[in-house]
């Protein structure tokens, strides 16, 4: 069904997004770490349901020991962040599971919330203590800080910041030189350079405004615009300034592109999966990114 979902135009110029927001699916538990497959479609993490779903409710992997985050690798490898086994795995073509990052410096991780890989086979990630009881000051907590990081091509695990309150959604530009990273907490998102070889540089408040509120998912389309969720879902210029802002049923948890032409945004909300259609392609992660 189609809902008239408010799509407020903040900046002069044309929409980010062509017509009104549709309601895909729901009657979930709470939905999060959307990721469009070719050949399969949509599919997107229950967290409290320890599966991940197909957009036709059809289980496609359970137990997902709590996924959140998904991504491909450049071989269209599925990526998967495990909240309950505080790691980050690849499900080979076989099915198997190799972990590519469970321990940093002999501690184990608080809990993966999300991952993207860059077209060398770079992957970051973000590890808030979400998932653990008591947060950093709890009993299941080994680390004491809340930071990116990045596995390198050779299995290297590497903390490339650790002043995050809340690291959670990430994302790169369409060059792959900067990399966005929402932290919830502290209710902004921030931008990095990037360095040949991982390493980043350069933090800084990338977008902060008072009706933000808690950002979390991050994607970033063909031109470079940031599209952010969390009381609703902005479009944002990689200059910084807010283009849209487009309300959904429930407050979003992440978004993907997908479709054939990827085009249009998912967003995971909650107990329901949502979908617009944008002006821009996003970035297809994988195999051709």
């Amino acid at each position: 069904m189609i809902g008239l979902i408010t799509a407020l135009v903040l900046s002069a110029g044309a929409a980010c997004t062509t017509g009104p927001v549709e309601t895909v699916q729901s009657g979930f538990q709470y939905i999060e770490g959307p990721l469009w497959m070719p050949g399969t479609g949509i599919i997107f993490s229950d967290i409290p349901a320890d599966s991940i779903f197909r957009v036709d409710k059809t289980v496609f992997r359970k137990p997902s020991h709590q996924s959140n985050g998904l991504t491909l690798d450049p071989q269209g490898r599925l990526v998967i962040a495990e909240n309950k086994n505080r790691r980050v795995v690849r499900i080979e073509a076989d099915g198997s599971t190799t972990v590519l990052a469970d321990h940093f410096q002999g501690k184990r991780f608080n809990s993966p919330n999300d991952v993207i890989v860059r077209s060398d086979g770079s992957l970051y990630f973000t590890d808030p203590p979400y998932g653990l009881e008591g947060g950093l000051k709890g009993p299941q907590a080994e680390l004491d800080f809340a930071g990116v990081f990045l596995v390198t091509p050779k299995g290297e695990v590497n903390a490339l910041a650790r002043d995050f309150s809340m690291p959670n959604g990430l994302a790169l530009s369409p060059n792959e030189k900067t990399l966005y990273v929402s932290d919830s907490e502290r209710h902004v998102i921030r931008a990095f350079d990037v360095a040949t070889d991982g390493s980043l540089a350069n933090g800084r408040d990338f977008f902060n405004q008072t009706d933000l509120k808690i950002p979390d998912g991050l994607k970033v389309d063909r031109d470079g615009r940031v599209w952010a969720t969390g009381s609703a879902i902005w479009a944002i210029a990689p200059s910084g300034e807010l283009l849209q802002k487009i309300d959904i049923p429930e407050e979003p948890s992440n978004c993907a592109f997908g479709d054939a032409d990827y085009k249009s945004l998912y967003v995971t909300a909650v107990h329901g999966l949502y979908k617009v259609r944008t002006t821009v392609a996003g970035i297809a992660p994988g195999p051709g990114k």
